[in-house]
């Protein structure tokens, strides 16, 4: 015969808590791995792993050479390319002018300004604004300038001389056909540049086969000025002087007036 015996359920008793504590603080220190005996590092070791003094001082010392080095290359260069300024600059200046001068000459000569066997830039008696009348060069431009500025609207048909004065410098005098006072009224004023000096003219002799410069437009045996084939720019800026050449041209035989 089977006997059958109650069943009953134990409920574990709970561990008393200095037991708990004992458990968890054994199993974090089996997970925390301990450096071994090769891994640790004496103090002595750390020490020497640093920068000393005397490697510090190195090292400021070259990085000082460097710099030093680095402002004299800078400072080099730049008294290198700043040391003919001045000159670059005044040559500049004075291939500008001429340019200038020679576009506007050539312009002149051109027509409908110039007409054919005439001396498009020829002298004329300009009156200066208070100033005598003087014989100046003087050309006609149709189509105006850029060189000057109109204080209203700009007109065309500009009547220009060229004139030198010793503190001012290449000056130039204009005014236009279309305006009223024209013939009473004394032309404008334009400083072109304060660097010209003086105006030279240049002849050539047909009969003696050279050149000849003149401070003044030659005069003929009438007493009428003649108009140069050349017109020489003297320019001076302290020790500075350049001298610069301009040819005149004449209309050629022929040449149509459009």
């Amino acid at each position: 015969m089977i006997s059958h015996r109650p069943h009953f359920e134990v409920t574990p008793r709970p561990l008393p808590a200095r037991d708990l504590r004992a458990r968890f603080a054994f199993r974090i220190q089996s997970k925390i791995k301990r450096p071994s005996a090769a891994t640790v590092q004496h103090p002595k070791s750390r020490t020497q792993s640093a920068f000393t003094l005397l490697e510090i001082l190195l090292s400021l010392a070259l990085v000082a050479m460097l710099l030093v080095a680095m402002n004299t290359f800078v400072f080099s260069m730049g008294e290198l390319w700043g040391k003919n300024t001045d000159v670059r600059l005044f040559e500049q200046h004075v291939r500008a002018v001429t340019r200038a001068l020679e576009r506007e000459l050539r312009a002149a000569t051109l027509p409908p300004a110039a007409r054919a066997n005439a001396s498009p830039v020829a002298p004329q008696e300009i009156r200066p604004t208070g100033g005598a009348t003087d014989t100046l060069l003087t050309f006609e431009l149709p189509a105006g300038t850029r060189l000057i500025t109109w204080p209203g609207p700009a007109l065309p048909e500009v009547v220009c001389s060229l004139q030198a004065r010793p503190q001012e410098g290449l000056v130039l005098l204009w005014h236009s056909r279309l305006e009223t006072r024209f013939d009473a009224d004394p032309p404008r004023e334009t400083v072109l540049t304060p660097f010209v000096t003086a105006l030279a003219y240049d002849y050539y002799d047909v009969a003696l086969r050279r050149w000849t410069t003149e401070p003044a437009l030659k005069k003929e045996n009438n007493g009428q000025a003649t108009a140069p084939q050349r017109l020489r720019l003297k320019f001076a800026h302290g020790k500075l002087t350049r001298e610069t050449v301009v040819a005149l041209g004449n209309t050629p035989q022929g040449l149509p007036n459009f």
